[in-house]
C-alpha cells in the first residue's frame, strides 16, 4: 500500500520544489487522495499501478456522475503525482503518461452590469455602520480593480497609494502588479479608513486594511457571506461569488473596447517576477487604458 511517508514526501515537493501555494498544494492533495483511496480499496501495490488499472479508475469517477470538469481536474493531479514518482524513481515509467483529460464543455463565467454591482454596493453600505462602509469598499475595490479576493483580504497599507491612485497587488505565485485605481475606489476606501469607528487592529494586523470586528484581516470566508447577503438584499438573483466582480471587470474593460494584454496585465496573467520589473512600465498608460474603458471612469465627477 502507499504509505503515509510517500503522501508526505510528494506534498514537501509540491511545496517546496514547485514553490504552490497551500491552497494549491491541497487541491493536488485531494485529487491523488481520490487515487490512492481507490488502490487502497482494490488492494493494488504501487508498482502495479499501470495505465490500466488507471483506466479503471477514471471510469469509477464517471460511474459515481462526477462531472467532466472535475475529472479533468482530477486526472490533472493525477499526472503530476505520476511525473513526480517517476522522477522520484518509485516507478520504472509515469504510468498516467497516456491519460486523456477528457474534454471540458465550454464555461461562461457569470458577469453583473455596472448597475448590478451599484446596487450590491449599496445593498451592502445600507448594512450601516462601519462595516457596511467596509463592505462597500471592499467591493467597489474588487469591480474597479479586478482583485481576487485573497488579494484584496491581504491588501497592506504599504501597498496603497491613494494619492498617486494606484494599489500595488501581491498576487499568485508572489508576483506583483500594478493596478490603478478608480475615482470611486478611492472615494469608498477613503470613507471606510477615515471612520473613526474602524476597529483597532490586534498585534500583528496592523499592516492590513480591510479588519474584521475583532481587528484581524477579513476572511475570504466573510467576504463571500456578505457578497451573499448583499446581492439577495440588492435583489440580483444571479449565482455570484467574490470573483464575480473580477469576471466583470475584465468583461466590462472586453466590451469596452481595451486590448488583451492590458487586461491581462491588470488582471496579473503576465509572467511577471518582481516589482522592478513593474516600474518599468508605463504606468500612464495602464491608467489611461483604465480610465477611458472601466464604466467607473465614465461617471460625473462629484
Amino acid at each position: 500500500m502507499v504509505s503515509q511517508d510517500l503522501r508526505a514526501k510528494y506534498l514537501g515537493y509540491l511545496r517546496f520544489e514547485l514553490s504552490l501555494s497551500d491552497n494549491t498544494c491541497a487541491a493536488y492533495l485531494a485529487d491523488v487522495d481520490k487515487l490512492l483511496g481507490w488502490m487502497e480499496r482494490e488492494a493494488l501495490p504501487l508498482e502495479q499501478l499501470d495505465y490500466s488499472q488507471l483506466q479503471h479508475f477514471v471510469a469509477q469517477l464517471y460511474d459515481l456522475g462526477i462531472h467532466p470538469n472535475s475529472i479533468a481536474r482530477v486526472i490533472s493531479g493525477v499526472r503530476s503525482f505520476g511525473r513526480w514518482l517517476e522522477l522520484e524513481g518509485y516507478v520504472a515509467a509515469d504510468p498516467t503518461t497516456l491519460l486523456e483529460v477528457p474534454r471540458k464543455g465550454r464555461y461562461l463565467p457569470t458577469v453583473l452590469t455596472t448597475e448590478e454591482v451599484d446596487r450590491i454596493i449599496e445593498a451592502a453600505r445600507s448594512r450601516g455602520g462601519i462595516e457596511g462602509l467596509r463592505n462597500a469598499a471592499f467591493i467597489e475595490l474588487l469591480f474597479s480593480c479586478g482583485l481576487r479576493v485573497s488579494e484584496a483580504c491581504h491588501l497592506r497599507f504599504a501597498d496603497t497609494f491613494l494619492d498617486e491612485g494606484y494599489i500595488r497587488v501581491l498576487g499568485k505565485g508572489s508576483k506583483q502588479r500594478l493596478v490603478p485605481l478608480s475615482d470611486s475606489a478611492i472615494r469608498e476606501l477613503r470613507r471606510y479608513l477615515v471612520h473613526p469607528d474602524r476597529p483597532t487592529p490586534k498585534r500583528g494586523e496592523e499592516e492590513y486594511i480591510f479588519l474584521s470586528a475583532r481587528g484581524k484581516a477579513i476572511s475570504r470566508i466573510t467576504v463571500f457571506v456578505y457578497i451573499k447577503e448583499a446581492a439577495a438584499a440588492a435583489g440580483v438573483e444571479k449565482n455570484i461569488s467574490p470573483h464575480t466582480f473580477r469576471h466583470s471587470f475584465a468583461t466590462a474593460l472586453l466590451e469596452g473596447g481595451a486590448g488583451l494584454q492590458a487586461i491581462q496585465l491588470l488582471l496579473g496573467h503576465e509572467d511577471v517576477a518582481t516589482t522592478e520589473i513593474y516600474t518599468h512600465i508605463d504606468r500612464t498608460r495602464l491608467r489611461e487604458q483604465v480610465e477611458r474603458y472601466h464604466p467607473r471612469n465614465q461617471q460625473p465627477k462629484d
